[in-house]
């Protein structure tokens, strides 16, 4: 089989008879992965990679080889998700805003060329607070970028040594001042539970942020993953008890400045949620583009997942043979109510449980035995109208809740 005639088989594969019954499409979202950054965080276990000296590479990335491979698996990718509008776009890594906005604008204009996006799709960056990418917001700005992510974690010059941060304190409370000129909405990545981080450390790291009035605020619990150097070199960090109370501290905080817990770890003014996360939250569809990048796609009969090569230099190699893809499935009907609920029930404010099935293509009887008994549990409240809400016990003991939809 020809890379050329691969897509048109793939759909015909995929459009065949199946076990589901998805009486429409969910919404579309893409997903562009930019791997690189100028160095690999202890904690990190995303799929990014350090470029320049450090590697042994040369100091200048492949930015237009690489947005060139990313066109190329867009276009592979077409006739999977032919026609459908595309509601966001999230181009995230590593740390994009190493690219130039140039290359930035780019690729946003040949996705425009490609796709259908909305007329009002969100359009967000991830970036540094260092000084180079801080210079370039504006233009990032007008290369249409509509909404950043700022990777600030810490206010604090010890927190973010203990990170491995390539900025400073000071660059961080530049870098927000700087995304609040140029967008009108923007968010801002802060770390709890941070190496030899005390209560009071956090309480004054929050208050730096607030002040700052973010649109959006999502606050991470710092966990060490397999593969990382934190896990082969484990720091101190607060007890559980601690923990919690810095959690009971964000809760309060944040209330109090006018952001609203919308979901486990993000916080927004009215008006500022981010739509591409929300899509993800609501098990909505997303295209990934990019090395190392996943994604979900929804049939009549079926919902397939994807992954495409890591390495980013496989990655430009198998792009340009029509090859992006390295591995994909069709998810299992019996595995569908955990994947809904590991995301839905993430929602402060719940789902609609006709949610459940408009998103999977399964029945609610697939999930109501184990809803009674999360209600019978206290976890979640149902309402005459079939609105489904984590309780606040719920919502502090979410792992237990969304494991009771596993498969058997």
């Amino acid at each position: 089989m020809s890379a050329a005639s691969e897509p048109t088989s793939a759909v015909l594969h995929w459009q065949r008879p199946g076990a589901l019954r998805l009486t429409q499409l969910p919404p579309l979202a893409l997903y562009l992965h930019l791997p690189w950054c100028l160095r690999k965080c202890p904690y990190c276990d995303f799929n990014s990679h350090v470029w320049g000296a450090a590697s042994g590479q040369h100091a200048v990335l492949p930015q237009r080889d690489y947005v060139q491979a990313l066109l190329l698996d867009l276009e592979a990718s077409l006739p999977l998700v032919w026609a459908r509008p595309v509601i966001s776009v999230f181009i995230g890594g590593g740390t994009p805003s190493l690219f130039d906005p140039e290359r930035i604008g780019e690729l946003i204009s040949a996705v425009r060329a490609r796709l259908p996006l909305v007329p009002d799709a969100e359009i967000t960056l991830e970036a540094n607070p260092g000084t180079f990418e801080r210079q370039r917001f504006a233009a990032f700005r007008d290369a249409g970028v509509t909404r950043l992510s700022i990777g600030v974690q810490s206010f604090d010059d010890r927190m973010l040594q203990a990170l491995g941060r390539v900025h400073d304190a000071a660059q961080a409370r530049a870098a927000v001042e700087e995304a609040a000129r140029h967008f009108d909405t923007f968010n801002l990545d802060l770390m709890y539970a941070l190496p030899g981080q005390t209560l009071d450390d956090l309480r004054r790291d929050l208050q730096q942020a607030l002040a700052l009035q973010p649109p959006h605020l999502s606050v991470y619990h710092l966990t060490i993953e397999p593969n990382t150097w934190f896990a082969r070199h484990p720091p101190p960090l607060p007890d559980d008890d601690t923990a919690y109370a810095m959690l009971d501290l964000i809760t309060e905080r944040t209330a109090a400045a006018g952001l609203q817990r919308y979901e486990v770890s993000a916080y927004a003014r009215p008006g500022h949620r981010c739509r591409h996360n929300l899509n993800y939250w609501q098990f909505g569809d997303y295209l990934g583009v990019g090395a190392g990048a996943h994604g979900k796609l929804s049939f009549a009969e079926r919902i397939v997942r994807q992954v495409r090569w890591r390495d980013p230099l496989r990655y430009l190699e198998q792009a340009r043979q029509g090859q992006p893809v390295a591995q994909q499935h069709e998810v299992a009907a019996r595995e569908l109510p955990f994947e809904f609920m590991l995301n839905a029930l993430r929602l402060r404010e719940g789902f609609a449980l006709r949610l459940f099935s408009e998103r999977t293509g399964l029945p609610i009887t697939a999930v109501s035995a184990t809803i009674e008994d999360a209600r019978a549990r206290g976890w979640l409240e149902v309402g005459d109208d079939g609105w489904v809400t984590p309780t606040a016990r719920g919502f502090d003991w979410l792992s237990d809740l969304q494991a009771l939809f596993l498969p058997d």
